[in-house]
């Protein structure tokens, strides 16, 4: 009977539960909270050595200050800059993104943010094609032709 009673007790109790979903608990977390206006960067096709600098926007819409301790690109070819200061709630910051773009071909790589934010670390991507310089190879032509 105590079974039957405790069962009973527990199946009532969990129906009573409301999980919370992730919008809902950033909205009561007390601390710093990413907004990221985009979180993929798409380049497109751009030219071998071309402006490789881009800029990822966000806003703290938490409670507390944003303290960004950390960035990483994936590789040595990527190389992000972060904020010095700490970002205010409902402040704007920006996170700054070289990509080498001496290297020709398809690219795609990752930004890894580790901070006190309600996810301590946010993953970013930047993606896009470097296409090889034409006049780069018509000067080549042109020096061969030259040398004859």
């Amino acid at each position: 009977m105590k079974k039957i009673l405790l069962i009973l007790f527990v199946g009532i109790f969990s129906f009573s539960v409301k999980g919370q979903t992730k919008e809902e608990i950033k909205k009561d977390f007390t601390g710093p909270v990413f907004e990221f206006e985009t979180e993929v960067i798409d380049y497109g096709e751009i030219a071998e050595n071309s402006d490789g600098n881009r800029v990822f926007k966000f806003k703290n819409i938490g409670k507390s200050p944003l303290i960004i301790t950390k960035v990483k690109g994936s590789c040595g070819c990527t190389v992000p800059t972060k904020p010095e200061e700490p970002i205010m709630p409902g402040e704007t910051g920006k996170i700054k993104v070289k990509y080498a773009t001496n290297r020709i071909g398809p690219f795609s790589k990752t930004v890894t943010i580790n901070s006190n934010a309600f996810e301590p670390t946010k993953v970013l991507k930047i993606k896009g094609r470097v296409l090889e310089n034409k006049n780069k190879e018509l000067e080549k032509k042109k020096s061969i032709v030259s040398d004859n």
